[in-house]
C-alpha cells in the first residue's frame, strides 16, 4: 500500500463503529426521494464537525468537497440518499420506524460508505493537495424515481469540472469482501409504463352491452408484452412487466376505469430511444376490438450505466488496495440514474458484496432485505482509493461534458448493451 492510502484504510478502521451506528440511524429513519431533509442534515453537520465544506442541494442532498480550493483536477464520488416505499420485513432492532417505508436497496450503505471516504480523504487532504486533487462526493436525493435526482444534480452544475466519477451499488448475490466490476454497460435502460382504460361499464350478466374494460386490460397485460417482443430486435433483450393492476371492487360490476403501471427494461439503449412511440402504439391495437379509451403514458428513466474502461482499471486498483475482491459481474437489467453522470463525463459504478459467507441470499427492493454491514469499510476504502488511484492517470479532460444539450439525448450515441 502507498503511504495515504495505509494512512485512509487506518482512518477508516477507527470510524467503523461510528460508519455502522450512522448507517442504523440512518435505517431506522429513511426517506424517500427528494423529502430526504434529516438524512441531508445529519451528513451535513458530521462534515461540519469535521471541517469538510459543504454545498445544499436544493430540497435535499448535499456536495461535500475535499482537497484544494482551486485543484487541478476533481474526481467525483457519488451515493444515493432515498428509500423505497415498501415495508421492512427484516425484525432487525434498528429496522425501520417508518411504516411503509424501508432501505430495501442499500443506499443507507452507499451513503455511510461514501460518507467513511469523504472522511478519510479528509485525513489525507496535505497529500491531496500536493497532488492538486480536489474530491467531490455527491449526495444526491431520488435515485429510485424518474426523473431522478442524478438529472437535479446536473442541472445545479454539480458534475461540472468533475474529471471522472465512481459509485457503488450494493448487491446481496455477492460475499462481502468481494466487489463486482464490468467493463461497458453494466444496467439496462428503464421506463416506467402506466396505461389507463376507460369505458362504459355495467352488471357481468350482460358483458356484451359494456365496454368490458376488465378483459380489455388483461390483454394489454398479457398482449402487449408479447407483441414488443417481436417488434424489437431480441439483442436488445426488452422486458416489460407489469407491477400493479388496479380495476374494479366487486364480483358481479365491470368496472368503467382500469390501471396497470409497470416498468419497460432493455439492454440496448438504440432501441430504447423509440421505445415510448411502440409501447403507445401496440396499447391502442390491442383495445382497439374492446372499444375503451387508452391513455398511455411513458415515463422516460435512464439508459444503461456504461463504465469507462479506465475507470474501472481505477476500480480494480482500489478494490485491491482496500484489501478487497475485483470479481466479474453481469450486466443486469435493474437501471440506475447513474447513468445521467456518464452521458456526459467518463465514470464507473461497481456492485459491492453485501452477502455474509455462507449467509442467506437476498433480493434488492424487497422488505426481508439483509446487508453485511463490514461492507461499509470495503465500500468507503474503495470510494477513497479511486481518488488516489485516479491521481496516476494522465487528465480525462472536460470537453466531452455537454450541459448544453438536451438532458434525455446525451450520450446515447454512444450506449450499446450488444
Amino acid at each position: 500500500m502507498s503511504p495515504p492510502f495505509d494512512e485512509i484504510s487506518a482512518t477508516v478502521a477507527a470510524l467503523e463503529d461510528e460508519l455502522v451506528a450512522v448507517r442504523r440511524d440512518l435505517h431506522q429513519h429513511p426517506e424517500l426521494g427528494r423529502t430526504e431533509v434529516r438524512t441531508t442534515q445529519l451528513l451535513a453537520a458530521r462534515f461540519e464537525r469535521s471541517g469538510i465544506p459543504v454545498r445544499r442541494l436544493r430540497g435535499s442532498g448535499l456536495i461535500a468537497h475535499i482537497g484544494p480550493g482551486q485543484p487541478a483536477r476533481t474526481i467525483g464520488l457519488r451515493a444515493d440518499l432515498d428509500a423505497l416505499p415498501i415495508r421492512e420485513q427484516t425484525g432487525l432492532p434498528f429496522a425501520s420506524r417508518t411504516e411503509g417505508v424501508s432501505h430495501a436497496c442499500g443506499h443507507d450503505v452507499h451513503t455511510t460508505a461514501a460518507l467513511g471516504a469523504a472522511l478519510a480523504l479528509k485525513a489525507v487532504e496535505d497529500d491531496l493537495t500536493l497532488l492538486g486533487i480536489g474530491v467531490r462526493v455527491i449526495f444526491q436525493p431520488a435515485e429510485e424515481v424518474m426523473p431522478g435526482g442524478a438529472e437535479d444534480v446536473v442541472a445545479q452544475g454539480g458534475i461540472e469540472g468533475v474529471e471522472r466519477i465512481f459509485a457503488l451499488h450494493c448487491d446481496p448475490s455477492i460475499d462481502v469482501g468481494s466487489v463486482g466490476l464490468r467493463v461497458g454497460p453494466i444496467t439496462a435502460a428503464t421506463d416506467q409504463v402506466d396505461v389507463t382504460l376507460s369505458g362504459m361499464g355495467g352488471h357481468t350478466s350482460r358483458p356484451h352491452l359494456t365496454q368490458d374494460l376488465t378483459y380489455a386490460l388483461a390483454k394489454v397485460v398479457t398482449d402487449v408484452p408479447a407483441a414488443l417482443s417481436r417488434r424489437l430486435d431480441p439483442r436488445a433483450a426488452a422486458a416489460l412487466v407489469w407491477g400493479a393492476i388496479h380495476a374494479g371492487g366487486a364480483h358481479n360490476v365491470i368496472p368503467s376505469t382500469g390501471k396497470v403501471l409497470g416498468t419497460l427494461r432493455m439492454l440496448d439503449a438504440h432501441a430504447w430511444d423509440g421505445s415510448e412511440r411502440l409501447v403507445a402504439e401496440l396499447v391502442h391495437e390491442v383495445v382497439s376490438p374492446y372499444g375503451v379509451k387508452a391513455d398511455v403514458s411513458v415515463v422516460k428513466g435512464v439508459p444503461p450505466v456504461v463504465n469507462d474502461a479506465t475507470c474501472v482499471d481505477v476500480l480494480t486498483q482500489a478494490v485491491d488496495e482496500a484489501g478487497a475482491l475485483a470479481a466479474p459481474t453481469p450486466q443486469s437489467l435493474g437501471g440506475e440514474d447513474f447513468a445521467w453522470y456518464l452521458a456526459r463525463i467518463p465514470g464507473a459504478m461497481a456492485r459491492l458484496g453485501t452477502r455474509a459467507p455462507g449467509g442467506t441470499t437476498y433480493d434488492l427492493h424487497r422488505g426481508d432485505l439483509v446487508v453485511d454491514e463490514a461492507a461499509i469499510g470495503v465500500g468507503a476504502r474503495t470510494l477513497a482509493g479511486c481518488v488516489l488511484a485516479s491521481s496516476s492517470l494522465e487528465p480525462a479532460g472536460l470537453d466531452n461534458v455537454r450541459d448544453d444539450a438536451p438532458a434525455r439525448l446525451v450520450g446515447l450515441d454512444r450506449v450499446t448493451g450488444r
